[in-house]
């Protein structure tokens, strides 16, 4: 369960499904563990914009991804470098975090994460099959299972707290220097034709 990005499609929507993304402002602190790695790690992060906007934190402040669903583009931002990219995310964007219409899902009945209700969820992708707890505004609480990535693992909120969040902690620091991302792997440099 990275907390990379990748591209995802979406499908037209087939049956019954969880809000796909938060409905309101909330923050979420989730112990993160890929499968295979013997202790999880704490990831904090903030929903705005009924889920457009989504910042995710990584452990010990290294850095954050900002992910933004209106226009596509991903902000990735390296704190001891103090510099960020942007990168657009023209197919779309998922992560373990959150859901999308090209998944298929069955209610299973309900349960409690971290002292909020949620409604349990199988979830199918091409990748294959995860059960996630899903408020019913749309926070994923708790996800077991492969992700619409197709790595396998599991995230768990432990803290939930609904407010504002402020437009800037989606934004990259003022003082930042922003570069360019790397090109695509196979990308001719320069002049060069493959």
């Amino acid at each position: 369960m990275g907390c990379g990005v990748a591209m995802a499609q979406d499908a037209p929507p087939v049956g019954e499904h969880p809000p796909l993304t938060p409905t309101r402002d909330v923050q979420v602190d989730y112990d993160v563990q890929p499968d295979g790695v013997p202790e999880p790690k704490r990831v904090r992060t903030w929903f705005a914009d009924n889920g457009g906007l989504m910042r995710i934190d990584s452990p010990q402040g290294m850095g954050e991804t900002i992910l933004n669903r209106m226009t596509r583009q991903v902000t990735i931002i390296i704190n001891t470098q103090k510099i960020y990219s942007q990168l657009d995310a023209r197919y779309g964007i998922s992560n373990p975090f959150l859901l999308d219409l090209s998944m298929s899902f069955s209610r299973k009945g309900t349960s409690s994460v971290a002292g909020v209700a949620c409604t349990e969820w199988d979830v199918r992708t091409d990748q294959g099959t995860a059960v996630a707890c899903v408020t019913d505004d749309g926070v994923i609480l708790r996800e077991v299972g492969v992700d619409g990535d197709g790595l396998k693992g599991r995230i768990e909120a432990v803290h939930v707290t609904y407010a504002p969040i402020a437009s800037d902690m989606f934004q990259p620091p003022a003082n930042y220097r922003r570069i360019d991302p790397p090109p695509p792997p196979g990308t001719p440099k320069g002049g060069e034709k493959k």
